[in-house]
């Protein structure tokens, strides 16, 4: 089971639960203002919060125009590599902790190394569950991304096939993170986007 602890995010102005075994990246090295990053001490998985520009046409709440917005943030997130990204699902999400008028949505990807020799060094494949939340009014958009890269040895291949729903352990894990994500994020201070 795993433990959890408030965590403060942007000097306070959000919070929420994440796994106690995860640290604080901006500890060891810099990372932008306008993220916060979290890495798994015993693992290889990741958790940023990304305070972006909103991207895309005002909302109208639904999947289809807001799944833009979700797509152009992966794209982004990619870069160059969007034809090695398979999408396998992609949902609304429902915060405890925020509006239920406020729009959320996951997608859950893997991205896969375009060649051989990108492979030697690198994972396997990298599931992404990247959650976005649709701050209309302060013209913001919150990526939660989950990267969980996985490393040949460091994971049980027969364990692990999206197209039959078999997840694996890794993905489990980090769809349980998201989750207590979900029901535990909230803005102590809505005056943080008006300062991004």
């Amino acid at each position: 089971m795993t433990s959890y602890k408030t965590t403060p995010l942007f000097g306070g102005a959000l919070a929420c639960d994440l796994p106690e075994k995860f640290a604080d990246v901006s500890k060891l090295r810099q990372v932008p203002d306008n993220q916060e990053v979290y890495i798994d001490k015993d693992g290889f998985t990741s958790i940023i919060f990304d305070i972006t520009e909103r991207v895309g046409p005002t909302s109208t709440g639904s999947l289809e125009t807001d799944g833009r917005a979700l797509t152009m943030h992966l794209e982004e997130l990619v870069g160059d590599d969007a034809d090695t990204v398979k999408v396998w699902n992609t949902t609304e999400t429902q915060f405890s902790h925020l509006d239920a008028s406020i729009p959320a949505y996951t997608l859950i990807a893997t991205q896969t190394p375009k060649s051989a020799s990108e492979r030697s060094s690198a994972p396997d494949f990298t599931a992404l569950i990247l959650t976005l939340v649709r701050l209309e009014k302060e013209s913001t958009d919150i990526l939660i991304t989950v990267n969980v890269p996985h490393i040949k040895g460091e994971y049980d291949e027969d364990e692990v096939d999206l197209a039959l729903g078999k997840q694996g352990e890794l993905i489990g894990d980090a769809v349980e993170y998201a989750a207590k994500i979900w029901s535990t994020f909230e803005v102590k201070d809505w005056n943080l986007f008006s300062e991004v």
